[in-house]
């Protein structure tokens, strides 16, 4: 007997399985037309999930949403095939359906995945408010509400009983992210008491003919599933989407799509159940994809090593001053400068970057690294609690302009909260000072500080000079990773180790690993998935890249490699990735795309000062590039060991 309450059963039910995973196929007194999904891992008698229908659309002209159902099927080995019709049994209007379809339902023979394969077809023009695909109520006839955690790769990251589309992070409108226009790459997972779910599809798959093409299914999330208001959570697809047809966060085109007659609607999503975490279903998506190839490089390495080292002979150097933007010099030798000189390059340019770095030499440098070193541990262990935690301080160390700005409103965190990244970046600096000054006592406190963030599981805190404290952080992620990594090396603790992976892994979601046809963006990153303060720039609408270059900046300056450290992520393509897009954002005037491209005035960049600078955001929808500009030593510092010794 079927859990799910909200279906009509007429009594007959057809089931495919494997070792790993259970449909059952249910009839209504009208047709075939839902299932429900059981993991065999943990506890089996009740379903995880529901697939609500086969198949849903809402046709201009009928009286409300028409379910597809079926009156036969078809049965091979862990395959089931349905052929659909619209049922307009509930309605006035007479007359043929006006869309039937195919449905194929697959088990793979090993794996815990189940392959929806939907074909709609008008057999009239029509014209179309949604085309519901496959349609998941979570939780539905089991656990409801419930969840650990939920992944929308670049849109949320819930844990407990936080909301999707909730106002923990930012307001209104911005808090509205029911059908997103950013999404990273095609998957939703969400976990509870030890399995995580898995909703994936084809991102450009599409519906063509030689009139109309419908560009990418819409996927839609609500946890809760507020849009039903029911206690249980809800993934789908649908056509249209908000990159055509459809206004961003609505669940129905206004006005209607036209499709033509003899148009295949396709809709192709795969369900995966695997034990663990909401992280578990993005790394298994991941071990099925792979990590994608970065692409085209705009320049080449050497030729953007180059370009670097002549933007700090020309527009990057202020003579008397020093290297970097107007108002920002010092007379510190940058990398790109160091590294230039020592691999080698155009002669003349060698001689220059030469006498500029003599002249660098004399100039004072300021407190000495060791004096300075140990000040910053000793305030550190002044500030550090007997648990191990550096607590958020709002009104001292931790206050902004930004976070005064956002207590207007509401604060960032509340004096005595926590976040792993306040906890991270202390413990790092903390084995830094032990291990140059050779005094344990620093080293203890950095491994109080590393057990007592042993309990947190999401990354929190790394912008917490703007965005709220404890929301979903790519900063976060990468300064987590490196400080246990520090602390693995320093102490041999297998649970440093353990959380070093789980902390990079982080990064992932964080990360497009997918890209439209029409705009360059893979590998791009959104920074956190939250607003600053509050009704300031929305970050999961904006890319940003210098916080995941900084990580791996960090982790050369340490030594740390993380394709050693993490073999089950390609993190050498990884980091080849963000390095590669990172090349789309630098600054050329002379480059007529890029200045198309441009938020700035043109007035800005013309004139070329700000050439060989990236920017610092990128928005994914117009596909334009602003902020500030930011000079390119993190970019410097990834192609150095992406291209290993030399």
């Amino acid at each position: 007997m079927p859990e799910f309450r909200d279906a009509t059963y007429s009594g007959e039910t057809i089931a495919i399985e494997n070792d790993l995973l259970l449909l059952e196929v249910h009839r209504r007194t009208t047709g075939w037309g839902w299932g429900e999904v059981y993991p065999k891992h943990g506890s089996t008698n009740r379903p995880f999930a529901v697939i609500e229908h086969l198949g849903e659309a809402d046709v201009e002209g009928y009286d409300h949403p028409l379910r597809m159902e079926a009156s036969e099927y078809e049965r091979e080995d862990r395959m089931l095939a349905f052929d659909l019709k619209l049922n307009t049994s509930s309605c006035s209007q007479g007359g043929e359906p006006p869309l039937t379809g195919r449905l194929e339902l697959s088990l793979s023979a090993e794996e815990p995945c189940l392959d929806y394969s939907l074909r709609v077809v008008p057999q009239t023009q029509i014209h179309l408010r949604s085309l519901r695909g496959i349609w998941l109520r979570v939780g539905a006839g089991s656990f409801g509400s419930e969840k650990h955690d939920a992944i929308f790769p670049g849109v949320e990251w819930l844990f407990g009983d936080e909301w999707s589309s909730g106002t923990d992070f930012f307001e209104h409108p911005e808090a509205l992210r029911v059908a997103p226009h950013k999404v990273a790459f095609p998957l939703i997972a969400i976990s509870h008491r030890g399995t995580g779910l898995g909703l994936s599809w084809n991102p450009n798959q599409s519906a063509l003919s030689h009139t109309t093409r419908i560009r990418m299914p819409q996927p839609i999330f609500a946890s809760p599933n507020f849009i039903d208001r029911r206690s249980e959570h809800l993934m789908g697809l649908m056509y249209p989407s908000a990159r055509w047809g459809l206004k961003e966060n609505a669940l129905k085109a206004d006005p209607p799509i036209t499709v033509p007659k003899g148009l295949s609607l396709d809709l192709d999503a795969r369900i995966t159940v695997v034990p663990g975490k909401s992280l578990d279903v993005v790394l298994d998506w991941i071990g099925s994809h792979g990590l994608p190839d970065p692409g085209e490089r705009r320049y080449r390495w050497e030729e953007a090593l180059e370009r670097i080292a002549e933007a700090y002979d020309t527009n990057l150097w202020t003579e008397g001053k020093g290297w970097g933007l107007p108002g920002k010099t010092s007379t510190r030798v940058p990398e790109a400068v160091r590294s230039y000189v020592e691999r080698g390059g155009n002669p003349e340019l060698l001689d220059q970057l030469r006498s500029k770095i003599e002249w660098a030499r004399d100039r004072p440098k300021g407190t000495q690294k060791n004096s300075s070193r140990r000040e910053k541990a000793d305030e550190l262990l002044s500030l550090q609690t007997p648990e191990g935690d550096f607590p958020y301080d709002p009104k001292d160390r931790h206050r902004t302009g930004l976070s005064e700005r956002a207590e207007l409103w509401r604060p960032l965190g509340q004096p005595g909260d926590s976040a792993v990244d306040l906890v991270a970046t202390a413990a790092k600096d903390l084995i830094l000072a032990g291990e140059e000054l050779q005094e344990d006592r620093y080293l203890r406190a950095a491994r109080k500080a590393l057990d007592f963030a042993l309990k947190f599981e999401r990354p929190e805190g790394g912008d917490w000079w703007e965005t709220p404290l404890r929301s979903p952080n790519l900063l976060a992620a990468g300064d987590a990773a490196v400080a246990y990594y520090m602390g693995y090396r320093v102490f041999r603790k297998d649970a440093y180790l353990e959380r070093a992976r789980h902390w990079i892994r982080c990064l992932l979601p964080f990360t497009h690993l997918w890209e439209p046809p029409d705009i360059a963006m893979i590998y791009n990153t959104k920074p956190c998935l939250s607003s600053t303060s509050w009704f300031l720039s929305d970050w999961t609408a904006k890319h940003v890249q210098w916080e995941v270059l900084s990580v791996f900046a960090r982790s050369r300056e340490l030594g740390i490699d993380w394709s050693e450290v993490d073999a089950e992520v390609d993190w050498g393509r990884y980091q080849e990735g963000v390095t590669t897009a990172v090349l789309r954002w630098m600054i050329d005037h002379e480059d007529a795309e890029w200045m198309f491209r441009s938020e700035f005035p043109s007035e800005q960049v013309e004139d070329g000062e700000w050439d060989g600078c990236f920017c610092d955001t990128f928005d994914p929808v117009s596909g334009t590039y602003g902020g500030a500009p930011i000079v390119p030593e993190a970019i410097v510092s990834n192609i150095l060991m992406i291209l290993g010794p030399g």
